[in-house]
């Protein structure tokens, strides 16, 4: 169990805060110290990167807008790709892709199938027909008689 009981003790100071006028007489001071640990004419020399490039801020009269938008590679890149998918289902719908000819050939095909499938249909069924009317024939003389 800590000192003092539960109730907690006197740990720890009491806190002091600082004014933000202080903390810029600290900053301030600090610069000032900068300053003074340059050698020589380090001082009074300013060094520039000459790497470095400035980036400089452009207003909104100053911006053109009418002129020719460079695209990032990744857009020019999507751009492409949905011109090309057009193309493709251009043909496609046209039937001169290889898939769609293959895709209007198993149509034939499965037309074909259907065809004959209810052509045995009608037939069974007119056999059917003519089955049952046979014997209803049938009855219907032996029940004269």
């Amino acid at each position: 169990m800590p000192k003092g009981g539960r109730k907690g003790g006197h740990k720890g100071r009491a806190r002091q805060y600082t004014s933000p006028e202080e903390i810029d007489a600290q900053l301030q001071a600090e610069k000032q110290k900068a300053r003074q640990k340059r050698k020589g004419v380090e001082g009074l020399i300013d060094i520039e990167n000459p790497n470095r490039v400035a980036q400089t801020t452009k207003k909104v009269t100053q911006l053109d807008l009418d002129g020719p938008k460079e695209l990032s590679r990744r857009e020019r890149e999507e751009i492409e790709k949905q011109k090309a998918k057009e193309r493709y289902m251009k043909m496609h719908l046209a039937g001169k892709t290889e898939q769609a000819k293959a895709d209007l050939a198993r149509l034939a095909i499965i037309r074909k199938q259907r065809e004959e499938a209810a052509r045995k249909k009608e037939e069974e069924r007119k056999a059917k027909d003519d089955a049952t009317l046979s014997g209803k024939r049938m009855q219907s003389l032996s029940l004269n008689k």
